[in-house]
């Protein structure tokens, strides 16, 4: 019998992307309201958690000024986009913007915890955050879900090796 010694190696971050890029995940934007400063951010990193209780997360990168807004505000709502918002999803995953009036001439409605929620969306959630994970350069932010919706009927936008996509 021969033994294996299995010895790691460092994983090249160009071949990790390319890999992790292979799963297709949704587009959903995540929003906050700070101090009567609407936030928002988009993110394919959102995932139901638990049926009992209802959790979600979401990670948010430390560096984005949404991070330190979301995690003072204690509260986020998120919005899952229909394939007809990729513009939407570019416009908030764009650094820099101004925060004054992002959400102008987007229909938005604010919910029961005073986050903005998109009109168009395929489902909102509204979620009180009850912890946040420290993970490399990213914060995983988890919330009870208190509120959901599902607005509009439609496909949801994905994501899938660096483009977004639709179904069928």
């Amino acid at each position: 019998m021969v033994a294996c010694v299995h010895v790691e190696q460092p994983v090249d971050r160009d071949a990790y992307r390319r890999a992790v890029g292979r799963f297709a995940t949704g587009i959903a934007v995540v929003t906050t309201r700070l101090g009567g400063i609407d936030h928002v951010m988009t993110v394919n990193s959102f995932a139901s958690v638990s049926l009992d209780p209802l959790l979600a997360l979401f990670c948010a990168e430390k560096v984005a000024r949404f991070h330190d807004a979301v995690l003072a505000a204690g509260v986020w709502g998120v919005s899952v986009l229909p394939d007809t918002a990729e513009d939407v999803s570019r416009f908030f995953a764009h650094r820099g913007r101004p925060l004054a009036g992002q959400l102008d001439g987007r229909p938005h409605h604010h919910g029961g915890l005073g986050v903005p929620l998109l009109d168009d969306a395929l489902a909102t959630l509204e979620c009180r955050t009850t912890a946040v994970h420290d993970a490399g350069d990213h914060s995983i932010v988890v919330g009870a879900v208190v509120a959901v919706a599902t607005p509009a009927e439609g496909s949801p936008l994905l994501y899938h090796e660096g483009r977004y996509r639709r179904l069928g």
